[in-house]
């Protein structure tokens, strides 16, 4: 009870304090269509020349972006790029010594980030989707879709924050972390579906985390799940999220303990 109460402190104080930074993050209404109104052109031009890719339709393929676009909201996180300078500032130290882990405290701070975030980024950006692109989001499965998002929304943090904690060893840690970004959203399936890469790919792809980030949860949403010849239900794709989150947490766990060991608190 008394983490709860905490979460719930630290998620509404960033809240709050993020209201007061909104007008920057509703440029995401602007980002957001822009960049699916790159792949509506691209799938638009691909597919006045055939009916079908990959079995999928133009207006599925739209709905997969639509729905990408809208996991990306809710998950957004930045926790990589907080930790990298906590820890070349030295500045970590001072939430070492209080009587709360860092990592709990990020992702309370996250939780309140994306609770205005959906206020400001995700219903305006839906509501374009709807009326000026006709793409009708409803999910397949409300309930299943609801505890996906949720354990994407955790991977997402997870994974950006064992990218995060490649700081305790490098003193540049720029180039790693976009990279690490880079090949988390090509194999989360963020440009293009992952069940059209070759299939010996998919079958690396299928054992990798980052399809529960995007991937899983779109597939959940749709209502089916396909990958490296894999047919799964959607009660059993979700329990291997469920897995796979948990699987994450003993590595970042692993990692920060050893990050520790390194640390010094005096900066770099």
């Amino acid at each position: 009870m008394r983490a709860i109460r905490l979460m719930r402190a630290v998620s509404l104080a960033t809240y709050k304090e993020s209201s007061a930074f909104r007008s920057q993050m509703a440029i995401s209404i602007l980002t957001g269509p822009v960049f699916f109104l790159i792949q509506f052109f691209i799938w638009s031009a691909v597919f006045s020349v055939r009916d079908t890719v990959n079995g999928m339709t133009l207006d599925q393929i739209l709905l997969y972006y639509g729905v990408v676009a809208m996991i990306g909201f809710l998950t957004f996180d930045f926790s990589d790029w907080e930790l990298q300078d906590l820890v070349h500032s030295g500045k970590l130290v001072t939430f070492l010594l209080r009587p709360v882990s860092y990592r709990f405290y990020s992702i309370s701070v996250k939780i309140g980030h994306r609770m205005l975030a959906f206020w400001i980024e995700v219903i305006p950006v839906y509501l374009i989707f709807y009326f000026l692109f006709g793409i009708k989001m409803v999910p397949h499965h409300l309930g299943w879709f609801i505890v996906s998002i949720t354990l994407s929304f955790i991977m997402v943090f997870l994974v950006n924050f064992c990218i995060g904690m490649s700081s305790f060893w490098l003193m540049r840690a720029q180039g790693v972390r976009r990279m690490f970004l880079l090949l988390k959203d090509v194999s989360a399936g963020v440009f293009i579906p992952l069940s059209f890469f070759p299939e010996v790919l998919q079958k690396v792809l299928f054992f990798l985390p980052f399809q529960f980030i995007a991937y899983v949860p779109n597939q959940v949403f749709l209502g089916s799940y396909q990958l490296a010849g894999y047919s799964l239900s959607i009660p059993m794709i979700v329990g291997l999220q469920v897995v796979a989150v948990l699987i994450m947490w003993g590595v970042s766990e692993w990692l920060w303990r050893l990050g520790l060991n390194k640390f010094t608190g005096v900066g770099t």
